[in-house]
């Protein structure tokens, strides 16, 4: 079954949807960096990609390739039975702020014109729950995105439903609270939500982890930085650490496939902290509550100004990963997480390879997309695998 990933990041929709058996025809991401994971990944390692002549394999803007290949995406009709993706979702977040004028709001429009050329069989939407929240004006609230996608999208003979899902719920460790739309050409899009419930408890079986949500710790606990480390292979001043024997079926998971123990895993880069920084990360851990944002005391004693210090805690699932690493404290070893250990929360297989730089800062980040913006802006892997069995059984 045919598709296209609109805003695909770094690959995670579609490495679920390759491994519930959809092939790619191309993807659509305007970051170089984002772009040249997806390529390493999912069209050199998996061959999941069907790329046309006529566009060539690299980062595009959608505005670029509506306007340059107008006829070719008309053509389309009738070979695509999904089109995946959701627009970027800074602009509408609730864990930074909302703008209504962010430019990147403007890219919904872009979406609807991509739907009306291509005409899929079925969409497959998603984004931040701010996505379904109007912005507040003068003095009432105005409509919300959502309900201008769902109204643009029942004109084009849409049937549309949408729900907020709740990843931990489908084997991430993470509460990350998504807004999931499906269109459907042939009507009765509301069984997409039925039917992913009803299939979760086999799914979630056949992957060796059950349905009881996973914690923390059995999602990290083999990539300790007691374990030890060696040299970072693509990063010669820093640190990276080893993996130690498996510890929990979701490890088993994330390592399938794989022999790993004792060898150093990739982009599990530690950070440098100055000794001040690992003491005051010690103290947090000692006192302070785990997934909940840092007492005043703290902030005050340390004359912190940062929004987000969250000590993460080992027996809960971790709260929705932002693009930001530094908002976390690992939950036993004083430091931020690696790229890896972002990834494994995402649920992204340990064969997975990210590439670009690391981290950014200040006027930077509306510009670069390093490795933990790719992970944090991605969909996770096993729940976007779970919803494209279900739309296979669908379309």
């Amino acid at each position: 079954m045919k598709y296209i990933d609109l805003f695909s990041g770094c690959g995670g929709l579609a490495l679920g949807l390759h491994k519930a058996g959809f092939r790619g025809v191309f993807a659509v991401e305007k970051n170089k960096d984002a772009f040249a994971t997806l390529k390493h990944n999912l069209i050199e390692q998996y061959n999941n990609f069907d790329w046309p002549d006529w566009l060539p394999i690299s980062h595009h803007d959608i505005n670029d390739v509506i306007e340059c290949h107008h006829s070719e995406l008309i053509a389309l009709r009738g070979e695509i039975r999904l089109l995946a993706g959701g627009p970027p979702c800074q602009g509408f977040s609730m864990a930074g702020r909302r703008q209504e004028n962010d430019f990147r709001n403007k890219l919904i429009d872009s979406y609807i014109k991509f739907v009306e050329l291509v005409q899929p069989d079925v969409i497959f939407f998603e984004n931040v729950k701010g996505f379904t929240i109007g912005f507040k004006g003068a003095s009432k609230r105005g409509e919300a995105y959502s309900v201008y996608v769902v109204n643009k999208l029942k004109s084009l003979g849409y049937d549309v439903e949408g729900k907020i899902i709740d990843f931990s719920e489908f084997g991430v460790p993470q509460k990350r609270q998504r807004f999931i739309l499906v269109g459907t050409k042939i009507g009765y899009a509301k069984d997409f939500f039925d039917k992913l419930l009803i299939s979760r408890e086999c799914f979630l079986k056949s992957k060796g982890i059950g349905t009881s949500k996973v914690p923390l710790g059995d999602a990290l606990s083999d990539l300790l930085q007691e374990h030890g480390q060696d040299v970072c292979s693509d990063s010669a001043n820093f640190m990276a650490g080893k993996y130690s024997s498996i510890k929990s079926p979701y490890q088993k998971l994330m390592r399938l496939g794989t022999k790993l123990t004792g060898k150093v895993a990739n982009s599990h880069r530690f950070a440098k902290h100055k000794p001040t920084t690992v003491d005051r990360f010690q103290e947090i851990l000692d006192s302070e509550q785990r997934n909940k944002n840092i007492s005043d005391l703290i902030r005050i004693k340390y004359n912190l100004r940062k929004h987000t210090i969250v000590p993460l805690s080992e027996d809960g699932q971790a709260p929705t990963l932002t693009t930001l690493p530094d908002d976390y404290i690992h939950y036993q070893e004083p430091r931020i997480l690696t790229v890896r250990e972002y990834a494994r929360i995402q649920s992204f297989p340990d064969t997975y390879e990210f590439k670009g730089g690391y981290t950014t800062g200040g006027e930077r980040r509306k510009i670069d997309v390093p490795r933990y913006t790719q992970i944090g802006n991605a969909i996770p892997p096993l729940f976007a695998e779970q919803a494209g069995l279900v739309l296979k059984e669908m379309i």
